[in-house]
């Protein structure tokens, strides 16, 4: 193999790995996640898909409680679908559909 297209093939990936390194580390440290170290090694162990890791761990950041539609459980739903029931999930007392006819 031609030891240029090798260069290519290896060394633009891996500048873009140590890059988004780079900047998980520097930007961490800077925003306040800490440590820094544990984001660079996150991003480092786990090519591309721990950058975007630590982008998302990031916005957490600037959470704001009260600009959250959905705080307390509000959910927007159609006018078309108010009528449905919802699932019963566990440790849900409600009794189904189908059990409410079944008391006679």
């Amino acid at each position: 193999m031609n030891t240029g297209l090798l260069a290519i093939l290896v060394g633009i990936p891996l500048a873009w790995h140590l890059g988004l390194t780079a900047v998980a580390y520097y930007d961490a440290g800077r925003v306040g996640l800490e440590p820094p170290k544990k984001w660079a090694a996150i991003t480092f162990c786990i090519p591309l898909i721990g950058f975007f890791i630590y982008l998302f761990e990031r916005s957490e950041l600037s959470y704001d409680p009260e600009s959250d539609p959905y705080r307390g459980n509000n959910v927007n739903i159609h006018p078309s679908r108010a009528d449905d029931t919802s699932l019963p999930s566990r440790g849900d007392d409600r009794l189904s559909p189908a059990e409410e006819g079944d008391d006679e």
